[in-house]
């Protein structure tokens, strides 16, 4: 009785590393999803960041 519960914990402690990378995907991919719905209902996200020739342009 006392191995199989040994046996358990050993099991349970190499398996959950692995799981935690499984979760971080599974939230990317459902960040991810949320985005493109998102997107496809016309909201979108400005970026503050500007290209070089556009600053050149800007400041003549």
């Amino acid at each position: 009785m006392r191995r199989k519960q040994i046996a358990g914990a050993v099991t349970l402690l190499t398996i959950l590393p692995s799981l935690s990378g499984c979760w971080m995907l599974a939230a990317a991919g459902a960040g991810a999803y949320g985005g493109y719905q998102m997107k496809k209902e016309g909201y979108t996200l400005q970026n503050p960041i500007t290209k070089e020739a556009d600053k050149k342009k800007s400041s003549k």
